[in-house]
């Protein structure tokens, strides 16, 4: 196991790619991550989870990414306003992804707005993620605290220091051309707008 700091980042790209599983702050809170391209490494993230039919965020660095990934670009433009920010916004997806949406045909998915995550995702491609904690516990605010969860069964860290004053993201979905807020988060939306105020 090993422990990459900020300023010690470049391992972590290879990492991901050979098909790991690792915890790094994101934009949000600390997340669990992996390549979305590696069904592998995807059943691995879900199983420390223990998530069956509860699917993890997409977090991409731009649409591009999330189309070659096989995301229909009609539904990634038709929101891309609310991006880069701390909103992942539910989409459509089809069966091709049926081992990342775990057979719920839609998904969670976000371009975060934070440069270091950002620069990350331009070398891994899109990453699944979801909250660094032990189902039904808070997220972790600290890697100290990501050990005493994990220990062992990811295969790295990557030390941000504390994330206690950030919040998980925003969780929105479209219906019949209005915002429809899932989740309160980091982001706050008019639904009756759809215009972001914070």
């Amino acid at each position: 196991m090993k422990i990459i700091t900020l300023k010690n980042t470049h391992q972590a790209p290879g990492l991901l790619q050979n098909g790991a599983v690792g915890i790094i702050p994101t934009d949000t809170v600390y997340g669990i991550v992996c390549s979305a391209n590696n069904l592998e490494a995807v059943n691995k993230l879900y199983a420390l989870k223990k998530r069956e039919d509860k699917p993890g965020t997409l977090i991409a660095a731009n649409i591009d990414q999330l189309v070659e990934l096989g995301i229909k670009k009609r539904y990634l433009t038709a929101v891309e306003r609310f991006w880069p920010n701390p909103i992942s916004v539910v989409i459509p997806t089809g069966f091709q992804l049926g081992y990342l949406d775990l057979g719920k045909m839609s998904l969670a998915v976000r371009i975060p707005k934070n440069g270091t995550l950002h620069k990350l995702l331009l070398k891994t491609g899109p990453l699944l993620t979801t909250s660094a904690n032990i189902p039904g516990e808070k997220p972790v605010i600290n890697i100290q605290e990501a050990q005493i969860y994990f220990g062992d069964k990811v295969d790295f860290y990557v030390d941000g220091g504390k994330v206690n004053n950030r919040q998980a993201s925003t969780v929105i979905r479209i219906v019949d051309d209005a915002v429809e807020v899932l989740r309160e988060g980091a982001a706050k939306i008019d639904e009756e707008t759809g215009r972001i105020l914070s």
